[in-house]
């Protein structure tokens, strides 16, 4: 009974027990570790996940063109602009947009009645970082066209489509001349990877 007692007063007096300060430096530097390694990644995920959404949204754009084409028999858009603004702008005014048999703004008319609702009055047709798309409908025929390669985060223009017709993507998401007047390329400026191109070949 005296031999329980003693080994009981033992192990009660510390003898086993606490860590040691290497542990805890070591714990600590693991812990610190891990946190960079997040700290790091995850600008990276985030970035990754916009630009899922701006292809997204460029597929979104084309499945639009097609039915625009469907409704003007097999016509692309020919011509036209609008520029890219903050959503803090002012953005009434979007169902005055010309789009007649005259003053035609092709790029307006494609965002007003295929990417928003008809006779709207506001573009909500925007990039991730809360900017509303701006697009710009270029004529290839000629083979002049080269991909922006403005780096990402240096203005409005930064979120600009560009609609290019008479044209097809080539290789490393560039744009390149196509014979066909029904071939088009989309192509928009991507935050972390370079350039995307889609088209309808």
């Amino acid at each position: 009974m005296a031999t329980t007692r003693k080994s009981t007063t033992k192990m009660r007096g510390g003898d086993l027990g606490g860590f040691t300060i290497i542990e805890v430096v070591l714990v600590l530097a693991i812990a610190g570790l891990i946190f960079l390694m997040v700290f790091i990644a995850l600008p990276a995920l985030q970035r990754s996940q916009r630009d899922t959404q701006r292809r997204n949204d460029m597929s979104a754009l084309a499945s639009q063109i097609t039915q625009y084409q469907s409704n003007n028999n097999g016509k692309l858009p020919t011509a036209g602009n609008v520029q890219a603004y903050d959503e803090t702008a002012v953005t009434n005014g979007m169902e005055n947009w010309a789009c007649g048999s005259t003053n035609k703004n092709s790029a307006k008319c494609l965002i007003r009645n295929y990417m928003n609702a008809s006779g709207a009055s506001e573009n909500t047709y925007k990039d991730p970082d809360g900017w509303m798309y701006g697009l710009t409908i270029v004529d290839n025929k000629d083979g002049s066209f080269e991909t922006p390669t403005d780096n990402f985060g240096t203005g409005k223009n930064q979120y600009m489509i560009y609609l290019v017709t008479h044209a097809k993507c080539g290789e490393e998401e560039s744009v390149v001349k196509s014979e066909n007047a029904r071939d088009y390329a989309i192509t928009y400026k991507l935050e972390g990877s370079g350039t995307y191109c889609n088209d309808n070949s």
